[in-house]
């Protein structure tokens, strides 16, 4: 180890009150400048800090961000009303969810950012994008549970769709991500891809009713 490594390693962590002001200060960049122009310099001048003080407690800007991101942007727990609808409208319509301006702005600050830095996309998913994700897995695993899925359902497929949906009208079409929105895409795609199929009458019943009714 290099002396000014040693020197850096044995000056005090930042942490406690600190190391939220900074943390604070990198989300108030990021929704300033976006991730691609923001810098440690900018979050250290931002945060009344040394560049040295916040490079102590973070490698990079992209595990920098990503703490922040992670820090204040809670999982919510997993509702749990004993049915699917219910559920998922109190998981997304609620605080934290899609329909938080906070949420998706931030959101579409790092999208860049996802696909541009590995290092960045690699600690996104793995802190902020997969609890979040759990989450929705989890409203559906109790769903299948309580039998109100198909059996043949894909959840690897089902889980993201919702957001996938609302996400695309919001950054692609620029609505706003208010609960109807959110209820449309649950009543109007989701449910109906994911519950059983109702039984169909056979071809010979509704050839027989179609003739009943000419004569």
């Amino acid at each position: 180890m290099t002396p000014e490594a040693a020197a850096a390693a044995a000056r005090p962590r930042v942490e406690g009150d600190r190391e939220q002001e900074i943390l604070d200060a990198a989300l108030e960049v990021l929704a300033d400048s976006g991730y691609d122009r923001l810098t440690m310099d900018a979050v250290a001048q931002r945060a009344k800090a040394s560049k040295a003080t916040l490079y102590r407690r973070w490698n990079s800007k992209a595990t920098l961000v990503v703490e922040a991101l992670a820090r204040t942007k809670s999982v919510p727990e997993v509702p749990d009303t004993g049915d699917l609808r219910s559920d998922l409208l109190s998981t997304f319509c609620g605080h934290g969810g899609l329909t938080d301006h906070v949420t998706t702005a931030t959101l579409g600050a790092v999208l860049t950012a996802v696909s541009t830095d590995p290092e960045f996309a690699r600690e996104f998913r793995v802190q902020v994008v997969q609890p979040k994700a759990r989450v929705s897995r989890t409203i559906f695993e109790r769903a299948r549970d309580r039998g109100e899925l198909r059996e043949d359902l894909d959840l690897d497929i089902v889980v993201p769709a919702l957001a996938g949906i609302v996400l695309h009208r919001v950054f692609v079409f620029g609505e706003t991500p208010d609960p109807a929105l959110i209820q449309r895409a649950v009543d109007q795609i989701i449910l109906p891809a994911v519950t059983p199929r109702a039984s169909t009458p056979s071809s010979s019943h509704v050839a027989k009713n179609s003739r009943t009714s000419r004569k």
